[in-house]
This record gives C-alpha cells, sequence and structure tokens, in this order.
C-alpha cells in the first residue's frame, strides 16, 4: 500500500545519466585502499550539497588553488549520498574531505582523520540551524497538526548521517514528542536537502528537514518553489562543517594545508575578490578558521545524546539488556572524547 512505502527520492533519467558521468570524470579514478602511496594525488571526498556534478564544479576552482599552494595534485570525488561518501572513506578512497557532524566525527574517531579547518559563513553565525519545510497552503502547514498526526504526513528527509536532516530534529523534535521518523510517516523521501525541499514544493511529500545555510542557497536557485514553502520549525545553533585529512600524512602537509584554507579568500584585490567568488559558490562561505579535533565535541554530544534517547524509548525484552546498551553508549562515548582530546597538528 501507498501508505506503507519508504522510497528514495526519484530523479529524471537525464540527470542520473549527468551524476554518473561526474563519477567516472574523477581524474584520477580512486585506487585500492592498500596501493595508494601517501606522495601520490590528494583525493578529495566532497558532500553532497545538491547535485554530484554541482558540487564538484564549485570546489574545482579552491582544489585547483590549493594544489598548486601543496604541490600535489588534488583529485576529486563527488557522490550523491553521504552513504556513498561514508563508504570511500571506510575503502581509504579518500584523504581529505569536506564533512558535517556525525560524519567528520567518525572520520575522526574510527577512520583515522584529522580535522584541520571548519567553515565560516557569512551571517557570521557559529553554526546553522535544521529546519522542517511545508507548503505554505493548508492542510499540511501547521506544526501542531504534524505531532498531532504525523501518520497523515508524507515526510522528505536527510540520510541517518546527515545532522540537520536527521540527527537533530530526530533528537530535538520528533523523539521528544514520541514520533520516530522512520516509522511513523505516511511516507518517506530520502534525499539531498535540495531533493528534499524540491519534493515539498512540488507536492510530492508534505514535510522535509533542511537547514538555513542550504534553504538560502535554495532560494536563490528556485525562486518559484521557495514561494511555495515555509519553516514549521527551527533548531538550536549546529557547529559548522570541518575539513578532514589523514593522520598518515605528516604535520608539516596538515599545516600547509590548513594556511591554505585559512588564507583563502582574505587577501585584498582582484585575487582576493576571486576567490570570495568562490567562496560564494560554496554554500555562502566567508572562508574556513583553523580547527582541530576538540571542534567535534558538540557533533559526539549529538550522537550519543540521540543513541541514549532511542535506547531509553525503545521496547526491550528487559531492563538488563536496556541497560547494557546503554552502558555501550556511555562506553563508546567515552571513547570518542578521548579521541577527540588529541588536538596536535
Amino acid at each position: 500500500m501507498l501508505a506503507s512505502m519508504r522510497r528514495f527520492a526519484e530523479f529524471p533519467a537525464a540527470w542520473l545519466r549527468a551524476a554518473a558521468l561526474a563519477l567516472l570524470a574523477v581524474l584520477p579514478l580512486a585506487a585500492p585502499a592498500q596501493g595508494h602511496p601517501l606522495d601520490g594525488p590528494v583525493r578529495f571526498g566532497i558532500l553532497p550539497l545538491g547535485g554530484a556534478f554541482e558540487s564538484r564544479s564549485d570546489w574545482d576552482p579552491l582544489l585547483a588553488e590549493l594544489s598548486r599552494a601543496i604541490n600535489r595534485p588534488v583529485s576529486v570525488l563527488s557522490v550523491n549520498s553521504y552513504e556513498a561518501l561514508e563508504q570511500a572513506i571506510q575503502r581509504d578512497e579518500v584523504d581529505m574531505a569536506f564533512l558535517s557532524g556525525k560524519m567528520a566525527l567518525d572520520a575522526v574517531t574510527q577512520r583515522r582523520m584529522k580535522v584541520v579547518a571548519q567553515v565560516v559563513r557569512h551571517d557570521g553565525l557559529p553554526g546553522y540551524r535544521a529546519l522542517l519545510l511545508s507548503r505554505k497552503a493548508p492542510p499540511f502547514n501547521s506544526l501542531k497538526n504534524l505531532l498531532d498526526q504525523p501518520d497523515r504526513w508524507r515526510l522528505a528527509r536527510g540520510e541517518k548521517q546527515s545532522v540537520s536532516g536527521f540527527i537533530v530534529p530526530q533528537l530535538q523534535l520528533f523523539l521528544p514528542n514520541h514520533i520516530a521518523m522512520e516509522t511513523r510517516f505516511r511516507s518517506e523521501i530520502v534525499g539531498t536537502h535540495q531533493a528534499t525541499a524540491l519534493a515539498v514544493a512540488n507536492n510530492e511529500a508534505d514535510v522535509a528537514t533542511n537547514n538555513t545555510a542550504d534553504f538560502e542557497r535554495f532560494k536563490t536557485r528556485f525562486p518559484a518553489e521557495t514561494e511555495r514553502l515555509q519553516v514549521l520549525w527551527e533548531s538550536e545553533l549546529i557547529p559548522h562543517a570541518q575539513i578532514v585529512v589523514r593522520r598518515e600524512y605528516t604535520p608539516e602537509l596538515r599545516k600547509r594545508v590548513q594556511a591554505f584554507l585559512v588564507a583563502y579568500g582574505r587577501a585584498k584585490g582582484p585575487r582576493g575578490d576571486a576567490e570570495r567568488v568562490v567562496l560564494k559558490s560554496l554554500h555562502d562561505l566567508a572562508g574556513f578558521v583553523a580547527a582541530d579535533n576538540s571542534s567535534l565535541q558538540p557533533a559526539a554530544r549529538l550522537a550519543y545524546q540521540l543513541a541514549k534517547q532511542n535506547a531509553m524509548t525503545a521496547q526491550w525484552v528487559n531492563d538488563a539488556a536496556r541497560e547494557a546498551r546503554l552502558q555501550r553508549i556511555e562506553s563508546s562515548y567515552a571513547d570518542q572524547v578521548s579521541v577527540l582530546k588529541d588536538v596536535s597538528p
């Protein structure tokens, strides 16, 4: 039945062909994990913002400059989903990446990465906010109606690794109201923030998770669709995304990457102006600031709080099983905190 369907966002065939070509165009192709030399090309993974081709085009000018600054070729891996990028990181096919919250946390605590920089946006805020979007027209345009009868609403959300697309709305809004996003809605679409907003605007879904940064970008690219949308809910501030680099690279290389990013877009004159145009196309960034693993402590707390809340509200065969799960969550969080204390270059 339609009421019980769970499906991924559907894309036109032409878009899929373009995305496939973008993936095939990665130069050089990702090498096997065991055979990739540390003096070979630096493979940069891009968190998907819109489409794979769009994300790659936005990053190309900055990465070309980075290649010259560190005197190393830089190749690009641009994908269509958080899951695809996460799998590439797990296969050691990524040496450096632009990641947010949970994915950056996992890369640092599980995949031998280190934080070197954090993004800064033009609004000057230390973070962004998760959003829920709906159409302006009734009947699906009231937060109260959503919380009272979620089974009547069609949801468009981000992947489970997405902080603003899943983790924060689940933690701060839905679970406190005894709603599990994965099971309580009439149907479900999973996709990028651009795809989820379009799904609601085009009446393929009734409510979408999103965030302030992506929605600002959406407004400039889809003004007609934006006119049909409204914000139902905003979260607390979420820390901005990070740039992470493999620990196997020398501290000197990581410092050169960090110095390049911090200086990018700060100069006066034509060169600085050109760099600022590039930054604006990258999620309306103002630039980067130096950062270390400790910048992921808020992300670790969010993941810990969500895991704990899920455990407390789940059904268990007995109290001992619940307590064992809670102890594992506490132990995992303690391990993460220990790793994040490493603030060496």
